[in-house]
């Protein structure tokens, strides 16, 4: 509250504006606050040149942050602090030794000296000053004629194009492994090091007039290299004629594929800024554009405005004692920040004019920071939890099984994504046939290379390509394949082999192949091009195309049809678990594995589905990534069980019905002792992975579920199979469906720009109000040629018929 300041309750340490401090004493009954409140003192230009003071309120220790940069000369602080009681509100002035306690003075003192917890999250606290190296002065440079050429670099070891760092001894260009700045690489630079000693290198990519990045090996930490234009010159490189762009790339790493770049952030054109409700941008927290721009087209969507703004006091009223734990109350006020229009207002015409006086232009301060909201998505995931660049399908799929497993009332806003798939296996030997359903949220369509309208003009760029890079030159200007979306679609619904399909007709292993239809279709669909990819040196790749995305789509003719005339059943046979007698000598089935990787799962995790599930087929594995995505080592390295572990986590896997399924029994106890239904225990200890703490949480928050307890709980234990926590809370019917035509209008896409998911950048671009709008991080403005050929991931509406 930019007024009313930060009330903090002394006995939990959370804080509170002023419309929500009488509910929160109502609530609990705590009756001591510390009230925090801030003003800025900004500095006005007399009429003599000198600053004069202009005493104005600040926003305090809010999450939906403004941007606005209050640590320049331009301001000062003056903070007060009070304790408040209530119900009186009788107000102590601090400090005030005198008349507190001592154990209320210590609390005040250490409250009033902590950092923020959103300083504390921001990266660039984290930053310490870097430290002239040892090697530096002293360090030996090979006379071996090396020179390195402005651009084209790759790893000498490897094909790695990115992360690269120039070993200063010996001039060897070799890929990095997760080094201070979060890229990741095969680790030869550090293999070099441990090979020859040869102590610093810098990263290529990083170099500027001002410096670069440098690393020492033997120190073990980034270090500054007061000598390192001489060190640069041995080995031909000018530093005079280095520049870094924007995104940490040199001119000369961009000029290649400037269309990527320059055409998806609309780069060169001048664009009008958006303000408004629905115009709000999101500041990057460092690597989460990813999260931005899911969330924006998120929140384009009416069910969710609806769910979560639309409910927002209820959500509030309802919320628990820790609001920061909670996904609706996270959720709504992050819509409310990104619809309300508070966080996105034009400059006034004032501020205008003082920036013509002053020959200077300072960009507007809009836009919210989801710290919080990240802070708490992301929690006890490996790979969302960290400062590394992610991929937004994957995102997107988190997201969706968290607004699953957290309902919010009796609208589920995920219904409107949900759709079923029907797969047609047929035996290629018996000629018989299975149909099976699943749930999914995405259309995954293949990216259709034979199908390329430019052949010609490829095979050329790559022989031009080749030839420069073997006379170590800047390799030509981009060609990009151009790929029809028809060709797509068509890939789409042709048959697949079944990798180590077993006929359950012949009782052993045969060829199979498969289709997917679909059974329903979403009221929204969302449409994924598989541009990720794997080499056979499992290096993740992106396929650099364009396709022409339609704006109006009519999937009508992939309505599935279900068992035809004429057509034999392959019997209900499950194959027979194979336990070999040495379990680590199982071998994992690569194609499945990469099968599962290119859908964006972590790497690992596809290891362990394929392995938990006996090779029996990248179907069988997919359904266990659905019902393990939440757990704490989904990502984890895996690790082969004992024998006896085995059998149990292949029971695990196929989601048998046993003890390791429910709940343990004292954590239901305990929560049956408070007054609560068994079932209701049972199902709030399922959504919080067996957390007590956070299983009272939400049933606190959950109280209209009390009396649809047993419903819910006939429901969850309806599923037992691998796909329980997408079909949980649906209903007894199954998963709730909103079919309807196969007619869709594009609204909205998300593009990448980078050479895979481990880096680059994000952007969103929406169509709203009859015009695109681009949504790249804080910038909004209205777009002028949306690149819908390049997007990544499409969010089409149903046309209603």
């Amino acid at each position: 509250d930019s007024e009313g300041g930060l009330y903090v309750c002394m006995n939990t340490f959370l804080g509170f504006g002023r419309e929500h401090i009488e509910r929160h004493y109502r609530k609990t009954g705590q009756c001591v606050y510390l009230h925090l409140k801030r003003h800025v003192i900004e500095k006005v230009p007399g009429a003599s040149g000198g600053a004069l003071p202009k005493r104005r309120n600040a926003k305090l220790f809010l999450d939906l942050e403004t941007n606005n940069d209050l640590n320049s000369d331009d301001f000062e602080y003056e903070d007060e602090a009070k304790l408040v009681i209530f119900p009186d509100h009788y107000e102590i002035s601090l400090p005030n030794i005198e008349e507190l306690p001592a154990l209320v003075t210590i609390a005040c003192d250490a409250l009033l000296s902590a950092k923020s917890p959103y300083r504390k999250q921001d990266p660039d606290s984290w930053e310490e000053e870097l430290q002239a190296s040892k090697h530096a002065k002293t360090l030996v440079q090979l006379d071996n004629g090396v020179r390195i050429p402005p651009s084209g670099w790759k790893c000498s070891k490897c094909d790695l194009r990115d992360n690269l760092w120039l070993n200063l001894t010996d001039g060897s260009v070799l890929c990095g492994k997760w080094f201070f700045d979060g890229s990741g690489g095969n680790g030869h630079a550090m293999e070099h090091y441990k090979e020859t000693g040869y102590p610093l290198a810098v990263k290529l990519g990083t170099i500027t007039p001002d410096g670069a990045d440098v690393y020492s090996f033997d120190e073990e930490e980034p270090v500054l290299d007061p000598h390192i234009a001489k060190h640069l010159a041995h080995f031909g490189i000018d530093m005079l004629q280095m520049q870094v762009a924007e995104n940490g790339l040199t001119d000369n790493d961009i000029k290649p594929r400037v269309s990527e770049w320059e055409v998806i952030q609309e780069a060169g054109v001048k664009l009008k800024p958006m303000y408004g409700p629905g115009y709000t941008g999101m500041k990057n927290l460092g690597n989460s554009c990813y999260l931005n721009a899911v969330m924006q087209a998120i929140f384009s969507i009416p069910e969710f405005q609806r769910a979560y703004v639309g409910n927002l006091p209820r959500i509030f009223d309802y919320s628990p004692l820790d609001p920061t734990q909670d996904f609706n109350t996270q959720m709504a006020k992050l819509g409310h920040g990104l619809l309300s229009g508070q966080y996105s207002k034009p400059p006034m015409k004032s501020e205008l004019i003082e920036q013509v006086m002053k020959e200077e232009h300072k960009p507007q301060h809009n836009g919210i920071s989801p710290r919080m909201f990240k802070a708490f998505i992301s929690k006890g995931h490996p790979e969302f939890s960290s400062n590394r660049q992610q991929d937004a399908q994957e995102f997107f799929l988190h997201l969706i099984n968290l607004v699953e497993r957290n309902p919010v009332g009796s609208e589920n806003p995920s219904d409107v994504f949900r759709f079923l798939v029907e797969e047609r296996t047929q035996c290629c030997q018996s000629r018989k046939v299975r149909y099976t359903e699943r749930v999914d949220y995405i259309m995954q369509l293949p990216v259709a290379m034979e199908a390329a309208t430019n052949k010609d003009q490829l095979i050329a760029y790559e022989l031009k390509r080749q030839e420069a890079e073997a006379a170590r030159r800047p390799p030509p200007e981009l060609v990009r394949a151009k790929i029809p979306f028809s060709a797509c679609l068509q890939a789409f619904s042709e048959p697949s082999n079944v990798e180590d399909f077993w006929s359950s007709a012949l009782q052993a292993k045969s060829a199979g192949v498969k289709t997917s239809r679909f059974a329903s279709f979403p009221e929204y669909l969302v449409v994924q091009i598989k541009k990720f990819t794997f080499g056979l040196d499992w290096i993740p790749k992106k396929l650099d195309v364009s396709i022409d995305m339609p704006d109006f789509l009519d999937i009508s003719h992939l309505r599935a049809r279900g068992l035809q005339s004429g057509e034999e059943e392959l019997p209900d046979i499950a194959p027979p678990i194979i336990i070999p007698d040495d379990p680590k000598a199982l071998d994992i089935d690569d194609s499945s594995v990469m099968q599962l990787a290119e859908m964006g799962f972590p790497l690992e995790a596809c290891r362990k589905a394929v392995y938990y599930t006996g090779n029996l087929g990248a179907e069988v594995a997919f359904n266990w990534i659905i019902a393990h995505m939440e757990d704490p080592d989904f990502a984890e390295p895996l690790v082969v069980p004992a024998f006896g572990e085995v059998a149990s986590s292949g029971a695990a896997a196929f989601g048998g019905v046993g003890l390791d399924n429910q709940p343990p029994e004292e954590m239901v106890a305990i929560i049956i002792s408070m007054g609560f239904q068994r079932d209701l225990a049972i199902q709030a200890l399922k959504a919080t992975n067996n957390n007590l703490e956070r299983a009272l949480e939400w049933i606190f928050s959950h109280p209209e579920l009390e009396e649809e307890s047993e419903p819910a709980l006939d429901m969850m234990n309806m599923a037992n199979n691998a796909n329980a926590n997408v079909l949980a809370e649906t209903g007894l019917e199954g998963p709730r469906i909103k079919d309807g035509s196969g007619r869709y209008e594009l609204f909205g896409f998300i593009s990448h720009m980078g050479t895979s998911t481990m880096s680059g950048h994000y952007v969103c671009h929406l169509k709203k109000e009859g015009r695109w709008v681009i949504y790249n991080d804080l910038r909004v403005c209205a777009s002028e040629r949306p690149p819908k050929d390049l997007g990544y991931i499409y969010f089409y509406r149903r046309i209603p018929s």
